[in-house]
Order: structure tokens, then sequence, then C-alpha cells
């Protein structure tokens, strides 16, 4: 996004050489994939601030997210050759651990002291960005802070212009020097603009998987709904599976994606949101990052001003802060359904544009479901006697009913609606005998 191009310039004031002691309680956590337990643990959202205005991690936290993505600007943060401060990102990371929400941080763009402030290209510039990151990962090492190498490289973000070999002999330096520091931190890339999987494909001949514990992908797509996506991370899946060393397992995350309202209604983007989660928990991704938290300005015909699920307009002194729009109706209805429920698995019920997920919390069961037809219609889903009770995907109540003797009648819409029942009886027919 080409928001991005102020916060690689991005100021920041230095109060000191050394490193700030953190507060977090953050800290032992495991990696991604091993650590995702329930829905809102797979779901963060993109935020382009340091210091949290008052109110507004109460409304993040309000959201669901359990993870943010932030910039860490080199440039920002080496003012001086081989001086680093990291104080501002110090202040987030105590904001964050009080509310219990991960970083993942991004090792970004360029610094005017080295190559001529282009993206790293020379000896010096790679193991000045190396020692750079290095640094920075010791600094928030065992704070559950995992490290994105670089942002969308396969397009304008590199510059003077991209170039798959430069980048690869840029992550290979860092991922050398992160493995001898700090060999336990979740390190990856290569965070391509859309799944391209010929960039992809060189970094993975290069070596990189040596080196990155996950694979991240920005899979925008215009006015494309979420669910187009799923054939193409089967065919990343493939070929990271190619390439990987043997024996490694490497998911696939959803680094940054969204949609801005200058391309779909805020409607829509309420209904792509939450399809967006659960389809890519459904693919098998642990993580994905919406983009973006707040709208980055207030021009209504600017795309880059409206990908936000809050308008851009602080309200101080009041709750919310942030007006909310269709999109963050939709995450805190999700996240307050099903976000403390684990995906169990789909559902294959109706056909291949009909999509019921199955999650469970102990011995209670939900449901999200929906289509990606443009047609509303009737599936039957196998459920047992009881009561239960269909929330819409902005926290309506759509109404409370029974099965009938060969299940339940689900009315399936462009819109994810959810489950639960009413009483503690067996939801499906296989439950019974458990």
């Amino acid at each position: 996004m080409n928001i991005r191009i102020s916060m690689a310039s991005m100021v920041i004031v230095v109060s000191c050489a050394g490193c700030a002691s953190l507060t977090s309680n953050l800290q032992g956590l495991k990696p991604v994939a091993e650590e995702v337990k329930t829905l809102r643990d797979t779901m963060g959202v993109n935020i382009h601030f340091a210091d949290p205005k008052p109110g507004e991690m109460k409304m993040l936290v309000e959201g669901g997210f359990k993870w943010v993505r932030m910039d860490l600007s080199w440039g920002g943060t080496e003012r001086g050759k081989g001086e680093y401060d990291f104080s501002a990102y110090d202040r987030l990371m105590t904001a964050l651990g009080e509310h219990g929400i991960r970083a993942l941080f991004i090792l970004d763009y360029r610094n005017r002291f080295y190559d001529n402030d282009m993206s790293p290209c020379s000896d010096e510039g790679r193991k000045a960005f190396a020692k750079w990151a290095t640094a920075a990962v010791e600094h928030f090492k065992g704070h559950g802070v995992i490290w994105e190498m670089y942002n969308e490289p396969n397009i304008s973000f590199w510059k003077p212009k991209p170039d798959v070999r430069q980048y690869i002999k840029l992550a290979l330096e860092v991922g050398r020097e992160i493995r001898k520091v700090a060999p336990a931190e979740q390190y990856f890339g290569p965070a391509t603009s859309q799944i391209d999987l010929k960039f992809l494909e060189e970094c993975f001949k290069a070596g990189l998987l040596e080196y990155w514990s996950l694979v991240s992908v920005h899979p925008y797509r215009s006015k494309r709904p979420p669910e187009t996506a799923v054939e193409e991370y089967a065919k990343l899946r493939a070929l990271i599976d190619r390439y990987a060393p043997k024996g490694k397992k490497i998911p696939i995350i959803s680094g940054e994606w969204g949609y801005t309202t200058t391309d779909i209604s805020q409607e829509l983007c309420g209904k792509f949101l939450p399809r967006l989660f659960l389809s890519n928990l459904a693919s098998g991704l642990p993580l994905s990052i919406w983009y973006d938290w707040h709208d980055d300005g207030i021009k209504p015909d600017d795309r880059e001003h409206n990908f936000g699920t809050v308008s851009n307009k602080y309200h101080a002194g009041r709750n919310p802060v942030y007006d909310p729009k269709p999109a963050y109706s939709a995450v805190k209805t999700l996240t307050m359904e099903l976000g403390d429920y684990r995906f169990v698995e789909r559902v294959h019920v109706g056909g291949g544009d009909d999509f019921v997920l199955k999650f469970s919390q102990g011995r209670e069961i939900g449901l999200a479901f929906w289509t990606t037809s443009t047609n509303a219609h009737l599936v039957t889903v196998p459920l047992k006697a009881g009561s239960y009770r269909v929330v819409s995907h902005l926290g309506d109540s759509v109404r409370s009913f029974s099965p009938g003797k060969n299940g339940l009648n689900l009315r399936l819409t462009d819109a994810p609606q959810y489950l639960r029942r009413n009483q503690k009886v067996p939801m499906f027919e296989k439950e019974q005998d458990r």
C-alpha cells in the first residue's frame, strides 16, 4: 500500500542509544502455527502508529484483534551510522503487552546513509541492514514479536525498481545474522504484493526457506471475493513443499490484505472481512492481517484513504473514539460469536460455493456459514434436536429455531451468519455417543 512511503521516512526522536526496558506479558509465546488455539489467535490488523491515542487500544481490542502489524523503519531507527533507537517501539510494545496483543514487525525500506537512500544493493548496505535488523531482533527477543523481511519487494517499494536477486541477497544476509543471535525468533518473508509465484519460487530456489519459518503473501484482489485466493494458496503450498528443507513444515500467512471502499461499498467490505478471516483459516493459514485499522485520510475518492475498519477522525473523550464502519462491526461480531472457538472443519453440504464451517469450544459447537453465490438458498445441516440462535455478520439476532427430522435448514447469503445453540445438547448427529 502506498501509505508506507510516509512510514519509511518517519522521524523518531532519539532519546538515547540504549535499549529501554520492556514491560510485556507476552514473553515465551510459541511460534505462530503452534500458538493457534482459537479463531481470535489468527486475527490481526495493520497499524501506522507507535503511540496509540487514548481509547484507541480499547477499541482495537474490542474489535477482537490479537495481532498488529507495523513497519519497523530502518531510516527512522538508525539516525546515525550504527546508532539505533527503538524507544518508540518500546512504547508500542508496552501498550500492546498491556492488552495481550502480539506484534508483527516489518524490517523494511531504506536508510540515507547507504546506497543513496535506495533499497540495499551493495555489500556495505546489506551488512548495515542486517546489523540493524539483528539489533532489533535482539532488543525485542522473547517478547512474542515475529519478523517479516521487507514489504512488497516485488513492486515499487523496492527502490529504484524491483529486483528479486537483490532482495534474495539481502534476505539471506539477514537470515544468517538473525540465526546467529536469536535462532528461536520467527523470521519470514517475502511479503509479496499478491501471490507472485514467480518471485516466490526464485526466493525458494535460493534457499530462503532454510531461514524462513513462515511464508507471507498479500493476496489483494481488488473487487474479487476472498475465497478466490483458496486455489492460489494450494499452488503456493505445493511450491513450498517442493523447495522446503526435508521435514520442515512452513505455513502460509496472509500478512496484509483488505479492501478499499473506493473499489467496493462499505456494506460489501463488511461482508468480505469475516469471509477473509474465515476462509483463510479454513485454508490452513494460522494468521491473517487485515489492512487497515483506521482510514489513512479523509478523501472519499482516494483509495489509500479508505481501507480502514474505522474512520480517520479521532474523537477525544468519546466512546468509541473512532466512528466504526461496517467492517469494524463485522469483526467485532465475529469475535464475540466465535472468537474463543477452535476451527474444526468445513462441513460439506450444498455446493462448492457454499461454506459451512464448524467450530468448537469444549463440548460447545458453533457454525459460520455463507455462500459466494449471488443467489441466496437453503442447505440442510445434520443437527440434533434443540434450540439454536443465528446472528448476522453485524450482530443482529436473526431468529431462534429447532431442526426438523433431516436437520436444520440454513439460508445462505453472501453475508456470513453465526449459529450457536441455546441449550447444551449434542449438536451434530455424530456427537451423540461422545
